[in-house]
């Protein structure tokens, strides 16, 4: 009779280890079907403010009549409206 416990247990717990090893955890890695994509608006509507800005104050330089800024010569101190001297 010892002999069909022991093959009893030997069988559960062989059926446990077994059961145990199936459930283990796996991770799969796999490449996106899609390319990732980075989206760099910021950095362009930055660059594009600046260039606008940069003519902008080189317009103003070449006719500031047309915006309604004294000209250099014009003031006495040698400043404009916004106190920055050209």
């Amino acid at each position: 009779m010892r002999p069909i416990r022991l093959l009893r247990r030997s069988a559960i717990l062989g059926l446990a280890i077994g059961g145990l090893l199936a459930c283990a955890p796996t991770v799969k890695i796999e490449a996106p079907d899609k390319p990732i994509e980075i989206n760099l608006n910021i950095r362009i509507e930055q660059e594009v403010r600046v260039k606008v800005e940069r003519d902008l104050d080189k317009a103003i330089a070449d006719d500031p009549a047309l915006f309604g800024v004294p000209s250099a010569g014009a003031s006495k101190s040698g400043k404009t409206q916004g106190g920055k001297t050209p």
